[in-house]
């Protein structure tokens, strides 16, 4: 398996949990995803709002890195031609508009990693959220920085589905889609 490989794989295990995170919280009531549970985004509709606008904001910082492989940067394009999610509590109808963009990002993110060559994971990716130090990292490690990040966060999700009693087991490796 190829490090191009890897961020595929990761690519596609994200969409893959996102989706089954959406699935169980489709099944709660508004009020249940909407209501403060203490974490710095508060809600479960607010830690999927957080995984989408990381998703956006990491591998935004890709694009000029990659803007000489023409198909990776169509496929980073349509990416970031994506609208922002809305903030604050949301409705029935924004929670549904907000699972189809979450499902949206996460197709452009797969098709993303698909058109990157190796050489684009060692390309210098411009990353001002370090504070400029340094101020450019590989590609593959901002690509590494999304994995974690949208891990971490469905792991809050997955601790406050445990206290609201709700059986979930998105959070396991997917070694279906390992091909050996």
């Amino acid at each position: 398996m190829t490090l191009r490989d890897t961020f595929i794989y990761f690519a596609k295990a994200n969409a893959d949990s996102n989706a089954a995170v959406i699935s169980l919280l489709n099944n709660c009531s508004n009020d249940d995803r909407e209501k403060d549970r203490g974490s710095y985004y508060k809600s479960l509709s607010g830690l999927v709002r957080h995984i989408f606008a990381g998703t956006y904001f990491l591998t935004s910082l890709a694009k000029d890195a990659v803007a000489p492989n023409k198909t990776a940067a169509a496929a980073l394009a349509k990416l970031l031609g994506l609208p922002m999610m809305p903030e604050g509590a949301l409705t029935e109808a924004q929670w549904k508009e907000t699972a189809k963009m979450l499902d949206a990002v996460d197709k452009a993110y797969i098709m993303f990693a698909e058109a990157l060559e190796e050489a684009d994971l060692n390309r210098k990716a411009e990353t001002p959220i370090f504070s400029g130090k340094p101020a450019q990292y590989p590609v593959a490690f901002v690509l590494q920085q999304l994995a974690v990040h949208n891990t971490h966060h469905r792991g809050q999700i997955s601790q406050m589905l445990d206290e609201m009693k709700i059986d979930h087991n998105y959070s396991g490796i997917n070694a279906a889609m390992v091909t050996p």
